[in-house]
């Protein structure tokens, strides 16, 4: 029997994979966003200014994204389980040292440097090998583990809110710290797929069917960045990223500056999730129809996203605000369905870690800028609406990077397809003429 290469089983164990990855999403993604609970009470406890007090988060997810490349070279290297139980404890360390309460400076190296770096290892690595497990259902298996962060999103708002009223921000921390070493058995659960061998292998052309392919995806490809569709797509990734996280941050802030109750906006933050985790299922349904090409709608949704924010800060009571932020976390859902799949069409599954590496590392730049940004305009002006404006915009400008993208993916592949039908057509003329030879003949 000759060896050959696993082909993704689109299914089978692929679902364990994608719970595990649910899981990994909840336990990363979801606690960044649930940042925001944690802002007024560091600011009020150091008696410093919101963009100061921004850093914290603009850290964590500018860790989140530089560790990316990291992440991807050390998947290929070893494996997605080990990257992700590694991820696990580097997130649980940064939580518990946070706790200490040492000062500012001491939240940005461990609430910021190492439990950004623990999310980036576990986010990326999830994402991974969901993507190497499937490819007819990956849009709707990735929809699904990234609604994870979504449903954990939704228990954790009121959650982290009672702990803080009940433990204090410090004691908070320690108990979130210890529910991130669940990332262990996630990456427990992350079954690496295997080459199958036979005992004996009977040819030189099984043997090379089983390693060649492993040889190739030991390497990092840096020269991802040479294609023009995908350095547009990077600049996609920076404008969005640097919007992309300003809501979340701000949102309770400007509920509460409305007057509403401290427990009304950690509602908002709940219902946002919600409409989050309906994005998320519904756009990566629409995407596994293929009614329309991933990159177009992505562009349709990252910019109704951006109007979207731009309208948000028209509202001045709890039902406007909670309609504004159910949109918003609708549209954020549908465009986090795609955006990963979308590296695919890009540079192809062969290329997607470390594409998905170099678009992350790439992104920090949006996301390391924008909270600050936002916080410096909203201690400016004195009024949370402008970090809204400011994230629309971002989010409208990266939209029509992705039109860029998907006209030259499309022409690429009409020139593949073009290629492909004038080689068959000459081989059919070839096969007729040798046939008309042999009967003259």
């Amino acid at each position: 029997m000759k060896s050959r290469k696993v082909e993704p089983p689109d299914g089978g164990y692929g679902w364990v994979v994608v719970m595990s990855a649910f899981f990994t999403m909840g336990l990363t993604a979801a606690v960044l966003k649930n940042f925001g609970h944690f802002f007024i009470e560091i600011q009020n406890h150091f008696g410093v200014q919101a963009s100061t007090t921004s850093w914290v988060t603009s850290t964590t997810i500018t860790m989140l994204h530089l560790g990316a490349p990291a992440a991807s070279a050390m998947t290929l290297q070893f494996s997605q389980r080990v990257v992700i139980m590694l991820g696990g404890l580097l997130a649980t360390l940064g939580m518990v040292l946070a706790s200490l309460d040492l000062s500012l400076p001491w939240l940005y190296l461990t609430m910021g440097i190492l439990q950004g770096t623990g999310l980036s290892f576990s986010w990326i690595s999830a994402n991974s090998m969901v993507s190497h497990y499937f490819v007819r259902w990956r849009p709707i298996a990735l929809a699904i583990a990234s609604s994870g962060e979504c449903v954990f999103a939704v228990m954790f708002s009121p959650f982290f809110k009672w702990l803080i009223d009940t433990y204090s921000w410090q004691g908070a921390l320690l108990i979130i710290g210890g529910l991130q070493l669940n990332l262990c058995v996630c990456g427990a659960l992350m079954r690496p797929l295997e080459k199958t061998t036979s005992p004996a292998q009977d040819t030189k052309d099984s043997l090379d069917a089983t390693t060649l392919p492993a040889k190739r995806m030991t390497f990092f490809q840096c020269s991802l960045m040479r294609k023009p569709e995908f350095f547009l797509y990077i600049l996609f990734a920076i404008f969005s990223a640097a919007g992309f996280f300003i809501p979340p941050l701000f949102l309770v802030p400007f509920a509460s500056s409305l007057g509403m109750d401290k427990y009304w906006p950690a509602m908002i933050l709940s219902v946002l999730a919600l409409a989050d985790l309906a994005g998320r299922l519904i756009c990566g349904w629409i995407a596994n129809m293929r009614l329309v090409r991933n990159l177009q709608l992505l562009t349709m949704v990252a910019t109704l996203l951006g109007v979207v924010l731009l309208l948000l800060p028209i509202s001045q009571n709890y039902w406007a605000v909670l309609v504004f932020a159910s949109l918003y976390g609708f549209l954020f859902g549908c465009v986090v369905a795609i955006h990963v799949t979308a590296i695919v069409d890009i540079v192809t599954l062969e290329g997607f870690d470390s594409g998905l590496g170099l678009f992350m590392l790439l992104r920090s730049i949006g996301g390391f800028t924008g909270p600050p940004a936002a916080g410096w305009l909203v201690d400016y002006t004195n009024n949370y609406s402008v970090a809204f404006y400011f994230s629309g915009v971002c989010l409208i400008v990266s939209a029509a990077f992705v039109v860029l993208v998907d006209r030259l993916v499309h022409r690429r592949r009409e020139a593949v397809e073009s290629q492909v039908y004038c080689a068959i057509n000459q081989q059919e003329d070839w096969e007729t003429a040798k046939a008309e030879s042999d009967t003259v003949t």
